[in-house]
């Protein structure tokens, strides 16, 4: 079962990951989008770092509570405010899969990484 915990570590991190990079390429779209919804041109490199270091650090399994903590806070964030408009068409599902993502990152919050991850190595160097 742990190499199950792994691998869901990677499946929530992964999207994140993908999306974070190709935002660097499309800069000036993504600020445009954000600023659309009232979100300043000033978080879009903090966005991107989240998007890209806190996926990571789930993936090795460091600091993971702490990660799945922010990446839910931040997956609820966007939820709220770029797919709430339900009359278009696919942000209810948007939405809704941003919800399912978040409940995805709060299992870690309370289950921990498992033992396939650095968390785990270290608390068993320190025993």
């Amino acid at each position: 079962m742990h190499i199950v915990e792994f691998i869901g570590r990677i499946l929530l991190s992964a999207l994140f990951l993908i999306e974070g990079i190709g935002k660097i390429s499309m800069q000036e779209d993504v600020i445009m989008y954000m600023a659309d919804y009232g979100v300043p041109e000033i978080l879009f490199i903090p966005a991107i770092i989240l998007e890209i270091l806190f996926p990571l650090l789930l993936i090795i399994g460091y600091k993971t509570k702490l990660s799945a903590l922010i990446m839910a806070l931040f997956t609820l964030t966007v939820a709220i405010i770029f797919h709430t408009n339900f009359s278009e068409g696919m942000q209810m599902i948007f939405f809704l899969k941003d919800i399912a993502i978040a409940g995805g990152f709060m299992i870690i919050i309370v289950y921990g990484p498992g033992k396939i991850s650095l968390d785990h190595y270290f608390k068993l160097k320190h025993e």
